[in-house]
């Protein structure tokens, strides 16, 4: 849904990438409770999402959400399904470490699977700033192994 798959393209450009081998690359879709599996065995997990949070189109902004209230109040086409995850695994108590890379969009396009130039001009930037976050989380680089999930539209 055009700019709302901000994740999927990054994941996308991200697997071709030199990532240390500890780190994995997600496309989840919109799998909501399907992905619990994923955040149940990694300790470290970085979304990439669309936001409807009437900031400028592009503004990219990493949260660390630790309750389902931490998210941004207009979280794109699954809102609920990234809360109620985040709940879940609250009560579940496997809660790993997460940053989630929100990128402002303008609105859900609801034809076409392609970014407007804007957005998709973006994408080197979080793949930047993703392998910055990398290299500055010395957790994330040492074993057991510990795995990246890019969560996307």
């Amino acid at each position: 849904m055009g700019d709302e798959g901000i994740g999927v393209h990054t994941a996308n450009m991200l697997e071709k990438e030199q990532l240390p081998d500890d780190v994995d690359v997600l496309d989840g879709g919109t799998g909501g409770f399907y992905l619990l599996e994923y955040f149940e065995i990694y300790k470290h997990v970085i979304l990439v999402d669309a936001t409807l949070d009437g900031n400028t189109p592009g503004t990219i902004r990493l949260i660390k959400p630790r309750f389902a209230a931490d998210f941004p109040p207009a979280m794109s086409t699954h809102d609920i399904g990234l809360k109620d995850l985040v709940s879940a695994l609250q009560v579940l108590d496997k809660m790993p470490e997460i940053d989630l890379f929100v990128v402002s969009i303008d609105s859900i396009q609801q034809q076409g699977i392609t970014l407007t130039s804007k957005i998709a001009g973006i994408v080197p930037d979080i793949i930047n700033e993703i392998k910055c976050l990398l290299k500055r989380n010395d957790v994330l680089l040492t074993k057991p192994p510990v795995h990246n999930l890019i969560d996307t539209p």
